[in-house]
């Protein structure tokens, strides 16, 4: 990561949908197409998708707040949306579960969404104190058993390899002594502790407890893990032609979409496009990028939706070579 997220902190009063504009483009939905949102949210890929073509559209989510927003969504567009509750790691599960071998295009909005961030008592910003959860599926291993029970190496390591904090070790001191007082409960607890290691000084543009909250956000929900299995399993859900899309919102993130689409479309890491393919040696890849870098969102947009700034959007193709997700 080479910037630190504000995500902890915002609180936006709406939801707006990250490079819309883009996103659809580069989708390109068609009538008939079958398409998934990984990450159904608020729906405002969702709908923009289904408005853009006569197209049928699975919207998964592995949160239950998200998930009944959903199911209401589902009476705008009879037997054209269908929601479906579990993670997108698991949309190859899900998607057979429902009767469904391939599809058209494959999206993914990455992170927590704005209407996570801005509830206080789902854990996930300090600009209110809530109870320090962070949990999207509300289930499972918390934000407070984590920083409550885990031992300071630990808490140190999530906090460096999630969050790349450099006072990740500080940080992690001082939270096991602050518990031995007394028990870390909610959000304005453990940013104080954070900020007592790294106090706030005039002018910082962003909070120095972010990168601890995002950390630990991470960890909570395995985010890199689901991505690893979302992307994964893209090709092999994806029929010739179809299309994945991912916006990400930091390095962690977009180096793994970054990584996954160069290696699956024939690229390897340190090689020059320009240098001739031995291509006896190699298999077919089953990705295209049409654009090797991407796609960042226009100035006129960060002006309006500040939460856009950090995004970055990668888009690939699907060819019709053989693709086996375990070797992925």
């Amino acid at each position: 990561m080479t910037e630190a997220l504000d995500h902890a902190t915002a609180a936006p009063a709406r939801h707006i949908p990250v490079m819309l504009a883009e996103v659809l483009d580069c989708l390109a939905p068609k009538d008939s197409g079958i398409y998934v949102d990984g990450t159904f949210g608020a729906g405002g890929y969702a709908r923009a998708i289904l408005e853009a073509a006569d197209c049928t559209l699975y919207g998964i989510d592995r949160d239950p707040e998200a998930f009944a927003r959903a199911r209401a969504f589902e009476r705008d567009f009879p037997g054209r949306f269908h929601p479906l509750h579990g993670c997108f790691g698991d949309v190859a599960d899900l998607l057979a579960a429902a009767g469904v071998e391939k599809i058209d295009g494959f999206v993914l909005d990455l992170g927590v969404s704005s209407i996570q961030l801005s509830t206080a008592a789902r854990g996930f910003s300090f600009q209110q104190s809530g109870p320090l959860d962070m949990r999207m599926s509300l289930s499972g291993e918390s934000a407070a058993d984590v920083v409550n029970t885990a031992d300071e190496k630990t808490i140190a390591d999530i906090i460096y390899t999630y969050g790349e904090e450099r006072a990740a070790r500080r940080i992690a001191r001082a939270i096991v002594e602050a518990r031995k007082t007394a028990p870390i409960e909610t959000t304005a607890q453990l940013a104080a502790i954070i900020h007592r290691v790294l106090p706030m000084h005039g002018g910082m543009k962003t909070d120095t407890a972010t990168r601890s909250f995002q950390a630990l956000r991470i960890h909570i929900n395995d985010e890199m893990g689901e991505i690893d299995r979302a992307l994964a399993a893209a090709p092999a859900i994806l029929r010739e032609g179809g299309r994945l899309v991912v916006v990400s919102f930091h390095s962690l993130e977009d180096w793994r979409v970054k990584t996954f689409l160069r290696e699956q479309s024939g690229e390897k890491a340190g090689t020059s496009r320009h240098l001739p393919h031995d291509i006896g040696a190699a298999a077919p890849p089953p990705l295209q990028l049409e654009k090797r870098g991407g796609l960042a969102p226009s100035e006129a947009e960060t002006a309006i939706n500040p939460r856009a700034r950090s995004a970055r959007l990668r888009y690939a193709i699907r060819t019709d070579a053989p693709y086996r997700a375990e070797a992925a």
